[in-house]
């Protein structure tokens, strides 16, 4: 089985990005942090000009490839705009996204939107959601507390796909994390010449780009195993998720090294990207409670996909 995105999603992927680009680039969450109200009104046209809500990634194995690599392409671009919870939504309520939620404390980065949302948790308890006052985005990235009311039992099957698309979004800015950071030490010289040709800068530059290669790997898996129905779909999209947040730790912790205090700056897209990279990373859970909650699912048997412990010749082939 091949887990590559096809041609067409590749494609699509790139030239979403050529839209985004011109719409603003960079500008586009510098303009949402400053009008919040707005983010509606400026980012859901150019998104529907994309074609973005005529999408069926439940229902099509093109379109949710296609829906990925969208989502890989506003990442790259820091879109401050829930897209993947947007496409994630459930066929079968009437509401425009869907939010995969921990139990206790749900929140989300959904402030300032005038949009009807639906919630799930990991267990698969789905729920009516009503969205908390909004906070200054400077400090809260749009995250802002929910309340819930509960609807039904039957999510069990919208959490692989809401925790999946939301990862190909931060996956999307690990690529502009490295790309930033490979351009900065190309550009700067230390000791007469240029920072890329330190052999410290090369092997975090190196360190790097293996664990961004690494969920790149998983990401493509984890997409394959909801498009094939596999009922391990939500462990490949926990361990999905577990991966994509210690790579992101380790990604943004080398780029911000190799930045310096610049880094930290508003003049350098690093801050902005790596400011929005938070809520991806910390909701709807951490990294150690989203490995407890794979280990407590998985018990004694493991994983079975990529790294899994069955015969080698039963797992999917990876294109080359």
């Amino acid at each position: 089985m091949n887990i590559e995105l096809s041609a067409d999603a590749l494609e699509f992927g790139r030239q979403a990005s050529l839209a985004l680009a011109a719409a603003g680039g960079d500008e586009l969450v510098q303009l949402g942090e400053r009008e919040p109200a707005r983010r509606e009104s400026v980012f859901a046209p150019v998104l529907e000009r994309l074609g973005a809500w005529d999408l069926d990634p439940r229902g099509d194995a093109d379109e949710l490839e296609a829906a990925a690599a969208l989502c890989r392409s506003a990442g790259y671009w820091a879109l401050p705009y829930p897209l993947a919870e947007r496409l994630a939504r459930p066929t079968d309520l009437a509401v425009d996204g869907l939010l995969v939620v921990a139990e206790t404390n749900p929140a989300a980065p959904v402030a300032d939107l005038a949009l009807r949302w639906a919630a799930v948790t990991i267990s698969g308890r789905r729920a009516a959601v009503e969205v908390g006052p909004a906070h200054a985005p400077r400090t809260s990235a749009f995250v802002t507390s929910l309340a819930l009311r509960h609807l039904d039992d039957d999510g069990a099957a919208d959490v692989a796909l809401g925790l999946v698309l939301p990862c190909w979004t931060l996956l999307g800015m690990l690529d502009r994390a490295l790309d930033l950071t490979r351009a900065h030490v190309l550009l700067r010289e230390q000791f007469g010449k240029p920072l890329a040709q330190l052999q410290g800068v090369q092997f975090q530059f190196t360190d790097a780009e293996v664990e961004r290669s690494g969920v790149d790997m998983l990401a493509k898996y984890a997409l394959w195993s909801i498009q094939a129905g596999r009922p391990e779909a939500l462990d490949d999209a926990l361990a999905l998720r577990s991966a994509a947040i210690e790579a992101a730790e380790i990604v943004f912790r080398v780029a911000h090294q190799l930045h310096g205090a610049i880094g930290f700056c508003d003049e350098s897209p690093l801050s902005w990207l790596s400011r929005y990279s938070l809520p991806l990373r910390r909701l709807p859970l951490g990294l150690s409670a989203t490995s407890e909650v794979l280990t407590d699912r998985l018990g004694r048997t493991g994983l079975t996909g990529l790294f899994g412990v069955g015969h080698a010749d039963d797992r999917p082939e990876v294109a080359r």
